[in-house]
């Protein structure tokens, strides 16, 4: 399974929408360059009030294009990095992949899918009724979670847009994502 990246963006801050930028430096362990979110330890303010020292499983954020497109169906506008993001790709399911997966994307950097971003409130405070969107249920009334997936980083380098995706899976039994 292959894709491509469509955009980069960081945030030093912690705002809800991230700045795109043309390149993003990637970090083993640590997440990405002058992002609010790098870090061993987890940085997202309502976790780090539960417990600061818990790991970062949230180092990388990537969000699928096609959602974008699939929320247009239904009214809203949304770009790339506006809801956050590290990383925009095109061409992946990445909802379907399962825990432990590797990206491997341009020349140096490894990924590896820790689980799904949880949406929250701030969706529908950047668009009312953006989160209905981007929640689901499934054949058996389970919660579907479409707003990405993060990952850690397991090799650094540079990710730009363009840069090609290789996904790697990991060996059966496959764990399906959760959210993290």
């Amino acid at each position: 399974m292959t894709g491509k990246v469509i955009a980069v963006a960081k945030d030093e801050g912690h705002n809800f929408s991230k700045r795109i930028v043309p390149e993003i430096k990637i970090v083993t362990g640590l997440g990405v360059d002058g992002d609010a979110h790098k870090g061993a330890q987890v940085k997202h303010r309502s976790r780090v009030k539960a417990d600061p020292e818990q790991p970062n499983l949230r180092q990388v954020h990537l969000i699928h294009s096609e959602l974008f497109d699939e929320v247009a169906k239904q009214g809203f506008h949304v770009n790339p990095a506006d809801l956050g993001e590290n990383i925009t790709t095109k061409g992946i399911d990445l909802l379907a992949l399962p825990r432990g997966s590797h990206l491997k994307i341009g020349d140096d950097v490894v990924l590896e899918v820790t689980g799904l971003r949880n949406p929250c409130v701030q969706i529908d405070d950047f668009q009312k009724g953006l989160l209905s969107a981007v929640l689901d249920r499934g054949p058996n009334g389970e919660l579907i979670r479409k707003s990405g997936i993060m990952t850690v980083v397991l090799k650094s380098g540079w990710v730009r847009s363009g840069d090609c995706i290789d996904v790697w899976l990991p060996d059966p039994p496959f764990l399906p994502l959760e959210r993290v």
